[in-house]
């Protein structure tokens, strides 16, 4: 992959904090933080969405998370929570196009938090259930493909 930031601090060509670092990823500070202490944890291997990794590569991210999360509540830097946060495409708020878990420690009044769009509401069982199979019927596609992994009957 060219011209990408985090496959650049992974090679060792653009400075970065490095905090934590194994054979799947590496963490550090992310350099516009929300609050003192924000890390990002990203996979080793380039990739650009969550449907482009494996999960094998992915589920070792989320454990890191936890480990980092607890490191920042014992660090003394002002951390009252943490928010794990994803951003998969442009859409939902992605920067860099490698895909990144941030830890973001929190406390009240930071200023930081989701904005309700306009069809934000309590929703219908039935626009629930329509959505779960819509949903479920992918994964069980997608299942198909992959040999695997779709919801038991």
């Amino acid at each position: 992959m060219t011209n990408c930031t985090f496959c650049d601090i992974i090679a060792g060509h653009a400075p970065a904090t490095i905090i934590y670092e194994d054979d799947t990823a590496i963490a550090f500070m992310d350099i516009k933080p929300i609050n003192p202490g924000h890390l990002l944890i990203i996979p080793r291997t380039h990739a650009t969405y969550l449907s482009d990794m494996d999960e094998a590569t992915g589920a070792p991210l989320f454990a890191i998370a936890m480990r980092l999360a607890a490191a920042v509540r014992r660090s003394g830097l002002r951390c009252e929570g943490v928010d794990l946060f994803l951003a998969d495409g442009e859409a939902a708020g992605q920067e860099v196009f490698h895909v990144h878990l941030h830890v973001i420690p929190r406390f009240r009044g930071d200023g930081f938090g989701f904005r309700f769009g306009p069809e934000y509401r309590v929703r219908s069982r039935s626009e629930l259930d329509e959505a779960g199979a819509r949903i479920q019927a992918a994964l069980n596609r997608g299942a198909e493909v992959q040999g695997g992994r779709g919801t038991k009957e």
